[in-house]
């Protein structure tokens, strides 16, 4: 009884685990998992603030047009720093 009870258990870890990876396989490929996760947001690419270094998401940031070019800051401080 022992026995069957364990091969019971065993069995049902394998299955869990075979489903676990079964659901990570149908995400990456595009598709839903079985869970109904919602997608993953867009990635946001980051600009890079002239004087300090530091990144900064555009929609975050605040900006100076200056010959054309926008530029994007991650702080009043640096902004300044670039108009001198």
């Amino acid at each position: 009884m022992l026995r069957f009870v364990l091969l019971a258990i065993l069995l049902l870890l394998i299955a869990r685990a075979f489903w676990r990876v079964m659901d990570g396989v149908i995400e990456a490929a595009g598709g839903r998992s079985r869970r109904g996760r919602s997608p993953r947001a867009p990635a946001v690419k980051l600009v890079r603030d002239p004087v300090c270094g530091t990144y900064v998401a555009p929609a975050n940031a605040l900006s100076l047009t200056a010959g054309g070019t926008t530029h994007y800051f991650c702080s009043e401080d640096c902004r300044k720093k670039f108009r001198t």
